[in-house]
């Protein structure tokens, strides 16, 4: 069988000819980099076809020439990545009612997926099914608990031995429903830098293959069918894309969806991003804002400040390092959009908004996205007529004690 895709580095251009070379090379580059895109020999005018709006896909997978599995047999799935988006039609009323603006405002909730019920279900499901298409026994990962939930699962139905590491905080429920899988769950004495460095010394004295992170080319290709989904559901791209970001797997993705388009159809835009952090872990928007105010000079993205230990109730938007800002600055700069702030103390108020408007209860990272559309309105980021897409990122069945915080005294 002919391969339908191949691997190109990024920063060099060498060609990897597929996933099982790429496995066996350590998922890196001669050259030394760990990125690399994925580039498919069909006609992307298939899309065309693809994203009609009488499809009613069961799964992300409905776009299978634009994925990297070569066999439909080695798929893993439980319905993910082909979500209902929603009109929140409050939220158009609170913009026109306030600040005068009509807009359109779509959510797209990752909490209606299938697996794990997060935004991690449709990269842990094109993991287990390439893991599974190329013989991969056992994987290991650290993760603050999306990410190792959603692969406990997903690489339990594949077969595929799982050893999570985890931060001392870690949630113990999510212990829990991992080991329910059948997985390996270390907890490790320190924080989530800890857990990396510890799955980084399995993965080496093992030989134990080990996710690369944000930038993994397995995650950024399955996230990227969201640029499909957007065009299938909504007839075209969004205007504004807001979501909150920790790594910047999304804004990454969404970049290499739009860029795969755009061979084709150049004139498919990039939404403007509007990327959110809370202000008790905003490493990306520190570094943002002194971009801004240096007038982005030569190297910008390279300068972004450490926050040690972020004491923060939002344990998946804990990243104090943001290793991926160098790479998602600059696609929000291209985008010509920003990162903004938002109050963790004000998350219990947002999400009992959620729960009166809507009655679903979402996890602490939704809600930070969700704030977030409430300061871009404040701050003006928002235009009439606009198409504003809201990518959220999880429900609160792991959040019991933030459900519990904005449940109490309603």
């Amino acid at each position: 069988m002919e391969n339908k895709y191949k691997l190109v580095c990024t920063k060099c251009g060498k060609v990897i000819p597929d996933f099982a070379t790429w496995f066996e090379m350590n998922q890196e580059c001669p050259c030394g980099c760990k990125r690399a895109d994925v580039v498919y020999s069909a006609d992307y005018h298939k899309i065309t076809e693809l994203t009609k709006p009488e499809h009613h896909p069961e799964n992300f997978y409905h776009y299978f020439d634009f994925l990297p599995v070569m066999d439909k047999k080695n798929i893993v799935s439980f319905g993910e990545g082909a979500i209902p988006i929603e009109e929140w039609d409050f939220l158009e009323k609170l913009a026109k009612d306030k600040y005068g603006i009509d807009c359109q405002v779509m959510v797209y909730r990752n909490d209606l997926n299938g697996g794990s019920n997060t935004f991690k279900d449709i990269a842990a499901s094109l993991a287990a099914s390439l893991f599974k298409e190329n013989g991969v026994k056992e994987f290991c990962v650290a993760s603050t608990g999306n990410t190792a939930t959603a692969y406990a699962r997903y690489l339990a139905e594949a077969g595929i031995k799982f050893t999570v590491f985890m931060p001392h905080d870690a949630c113990e429920d999510t212990v829990k429903a991992i080991r329910s899988y059948g997985q390996t769950v270390i907890v490790c004495d320190g924080n989530y830098g800890d857990a990396k460095k510890e799955a980084n010394d399995f993965h080496e004295k093992n030989h134990v293959l080990i996710s690369t992170g944000n930038i993994d080319p397995i995650r950024v290709e399955a996230k990227k069918t969201m640029v499909f989904e957007y065009l299938r559901q909504l007839g075209k791209m969004p205007d504004v894309y807001v979501q909150a970001v920790a790594g910047g797997t999304g804004p990454i993705a969404l970049d290499k969806g739009i860029r795969d388009l755009q061979t084709t159809f150049p004139e498919t835009k990039l939404p403007r991003m509007l990327l959110i952090q809370q202000d008790t872990c905003d490493p990306m928007v520190q570094g943002w804002e002194n971009a801004v105010q240096k007038g982005f000079p030569e190297g910008y993205e390279k300068e972004y400040p450490v926050i040690e230990n972020p004491q923060t109730i939002v344990s998946i938007l804990s990243t104090g390092n943001p290793g991926m800002f160098p790479i998602v600055a600059p696609i929000v700069k291209k985008s010509g959009g920003n990162f903004l702030r938002v109050k963790e103390s004000e998350l219990v108020h947002f999400a009992r908004i959620v729960k009166r408007e809507r009655n679903i209860d979402l996890g602490p990272a939704s809600i930070v996205c969700f704030a977030g559309f409430y300061e871009a309105l404040r701050k003006n980021e928002i235009r009439n007529g606009q198409l504003v897409l809201i990518n959220t990122g999880e429900g609160a069945a792991r959040a019991r004690e933030f459900k519990k915080s904005y449940q109490n005294n309603e």
